[in-house]
């Protein structure tokens, strides 16, 4: 059995603990990266108010609808009441039924209605024909080995706050920061320099604060506002990463700009230019702050 899982959205915050999960039940999962051909797959069924990050996992399916027997696509609309998520994180299921002519795996996460990715993985196993018994096990083994290694990155990115380097904070969601079609061609770039490189996503969330915007709700957009708090004294420049057009990020990255007094350089991707003059944007801003 196969069950293809696109690499683009949730994709960069459940995959491992998907992956943990699977694995214990022997089932293979079926990814690819992000390349110009999955761009162009996505902007075909995409429509012009889709932000760069929604086309690319469009993307995504297009590619893996006849190479798999079934994909993923959870519905996940919040953790809570003040931890929600953007609004495309709950309607993919319904986009790519509509869409395209493939088998979903589907699952709910909605806290305010007491639906819980335990539960769903759990119904997931059994649609497959996996006993009540053995999911459990697989399940409990997927989230210890997911917390260790959170645990083990979000120290590691901690310790970078004493490098004696030039130290820059990248602001970025994980699945701009880590698509290869993205964000890891500017990491790239970046990684020219004798920089110390940190990224907002990596942190532990009992380390962070949230009092440079206490009212907002939207989970992973608190998550990078809490980074910036915590590393705002050890760091010497921020790098915003976003994609064209992000409600979130137009509204998040604007207000920390506002408020924060650092040198910050504000990168938003989208699918005409792609990656055009960052090379030469990234340079100056290395300049600006090795001047500091």
């Amino acid at each position: 059995m196969k069950i293809g899982i696109p690499k683009a959205l949730y994709y960069y915050y459940f995959f491992d603990k998907w992956q943990y999960f699977f694995e214990q039940l022997n089932i293979t999962l079926v990814t690819i990266d992000t390349n110009k051909e999955i761009l162009e797959r996505g902007s075909v069924y995409a429509s012009s108010e889709m932000c760069l990050s929604l086309k690319i996992f469009l993307g995504h399916v297009d590619y893996l609808k006849d190479k798999c027997d079934y994909i993923l696509i959870p519905k996940i609309d919040n953790f809570g009441l003040n931890d929600q998520m953007c609004s495309n994180f709950s309607c993919l299921y319904d986009l790519v039924n509509n869409l395209f002519d493939v088998k979903i795996l589907t699952y709910e996460i909605n806290h305010l209605k007491k639906k819980y990715e335990k539960r769903g993985l759990i119904n997931i196993g059994k649609q497959l024909g996996f006993d009540r018994k053995s999911l459990l096990k697989a399940y409990n083994i997927a989230c210890l080995k997911y917390k260790k290694k959170k645990k083990e990155l979000s120290i590691i990115n901690l310790n970078k706050l004493n490098s004696d380097k030039k130290k820059i904070l990248i602001v970025a969601h994980d699945y701009n920061i880590n698509d290869s079609f993205i964000g890891k061609e500017i990491i790239k770039n970046i990684e020219k320099y004798d920089l110390e490189i940190i990224y907002s996503h990596l942190f532990n969330e009992d380390y962070l604060s949230y009092y440079l915007s206490k009212n907002l709700y939207w989970k992973y957009s608190k998550k990078n506002v809490g980074a910036i708090v915590l590393c705002k004294e050890k760091i010497d420049g921020i790098i915003f990463i976003s994609t064209f057009p992000c409600g979130l990020d137009s509204l998040v990255n604007e207000l920390m700009m506002r408020k924060i007094e650092l040198p910050y350089l504000n990168l938003i991707i989208d699918d005409q230019d792609a990656l055009a003059g960052i090379e030469t944007r990234i340079e100056s801003f290395v300049d600006i702050i090795e001047q500091n």
